[in-house]
């Protein structure tokens, strides 16, 4: 057998996280005889446009929800619309069937805000910048 070739890259071809995807979905149904993980986005859209302006990325799998991403443009912060999303992403999850979830936010960017909506962090991580770090969080849905 030849020697796998190994590339590191910055811009991954369109269909390579498909193909890890199809191994990681087949590996699960043999070890656990389930194959559940799918995306679960919420859109905020612009009402006049119907652009979208933000929301969430995130996805589901073995009864856990993983949020991944998460932006609202400043005019849209302060205002509860937020709440409103990661609620329905929540409430998305337990539909699911998820009885967790975790994320991790950075430290200048909205610990504060998902601990205010019920989560908890449960580790923390410097980065090579001082006075920031990855803030792991959770929340039982």
């Amino acid at each position: 057998m030849k020697q796998s070739i190994i590339l590191v890259t910055d811009s991954a071809e369109p269909q390579f996280e498909e193909i890890l995807g199809k191994g990681l979905d087949e590996f699960n149904q043999q070890a656990a005889g389930l194959n559940d993980r799918r995306p679960l986005c919420v859109m905020v859209r612009d009402p006049d446009s119907d652009e979208v302006v933000g929301g969430i990325v995130g996805r589901t799998s073995l009864g856990l929800a993983f949020l991944d991403l998460f932006h609202l443009p400043d005019c849209l912060r302060g205002s509860g619309l937020g709440t409103k999303v990661l609620k329905a992403f929540e409430e998305e999850a337990r539909e699911r069937g998820c009885r967790s979830a975790v994320l991790y936010t950075i430290s200048f960017q909205a610990p504060g805000f998902y601990q205010k909506n019920g989560w908890v962090a449960f580790g923390e991580i410097d980065s090579a910048t001082d006075g920031i770090s990855r803030i792991f969080m959770t929340k039982k849905l």
